[in-house]
Formats: structure tokens, sequence, C-alpha cells
């Protein structure tokens, strides 16, 4: 499954790459986010309860952001393991600057197998695609809301 999204963000791209490299903001906006700890530079284990269609669980992964090129692009890396399956993939995220703020472009690649991906596999782009919505949208309110102040 391959995917491409761009998030609008109002502020300098040097204000959103701090956001997007805080653990803090990240694991309070990413969705069924449990628990983030970091394992080391730029390395980090995740505890997520994700669903798709019925089925439902606890997934535990580990986060890499590689390819750094502050503040303009990264590339994470995620493989998630847990008892409805697995999911492992890559994005590249590139911060733009516009006029106003600063463009975020999303291009994703993910594979998902076992129980989630055999009951919901016409579901699960679609379940992506929201979770990431969700994602980007809390951060943006939370550097609107920065500032604002």
């Amino acid at each position: 499954m391959e995917f491409t999204a761009t998030y609008k963000f109002p502020a300098a791209p040097a204000d959103v790459w701090n956001l997007f490299m805080d653990p803090a903001a990240i694991a309070a906006c990413l969705p069924g986010c449990r628990e983030l700890r970091p394992l080391g530079d730029d390395t980090y284990e995740a505890e997520l309860t994700i669903g798709v269609a019925a089925v439902s669980g606890t997934f535990k992964a580990r986060v890499a952001l590689l390819e750094k090129v502050p503040p303009h692009s990264y590339r994470l890396q995620v493989e998630a393991t847990g008892k409805p399956g697995f999911a492992r993939g890559s994005a590249a995220i590139v911060l733009t600057p516009e006029e106003g703020g600063t463009a975020v472009t999303v291009t994703a690649q993910a594979e998902v197998g076992g129980l989630i991906a055999r009951v919901g596999q016409r579901m699960i782009e679609g379940v992506a695609r929201m979770t990431m919505d969700r994602f980007y949208g809390c951060l943006a309110k939370r550097i609107d809301a920065t500032a604002k102040s």
C-alpha cells in the first residue's frame, strides 16, 4: 500500500521540525499511543492500540528517524507486531516553506499482515489515512496554539 498526503502548518519549517522531533508531542497526537520510549539516537519503542474492522489489538512498534536534513526532510521507519498481525513501512516527510507557514508532504509505503490484514484488507488504507489525518491535524493545532500564545 502506498499513499501521499500534504498537510499545512501555520509556522516556519524550523518550528514545525522542532515539533516533529518532540517525543511528548508525538505521543500526545498519535492515535492509540499508550507509550513512546526513547531507545537511543532517533529510535523509539511505542505501544499502540490499533483497530481495523472488527479486529483490534495492541502492537509494540520500533520507530526510527533516518536521513534527517533539518529542517527540510527525514524518513520515518516503523516495524510493529502484535497478536492481530504486523505492520512495517516507511514514510518520507518533506517540509516546504510557503506563504503563511509550511507544507508537509508525507509519502508512505506500508505492508500489513496477519489477521488484521485478512479481516480488514479493504479498510486498511482508509484507516491509515484517517490516522495520519488525525495525527497531523493534532500537531497543526498544537503549533497553531503555540503561535497564538
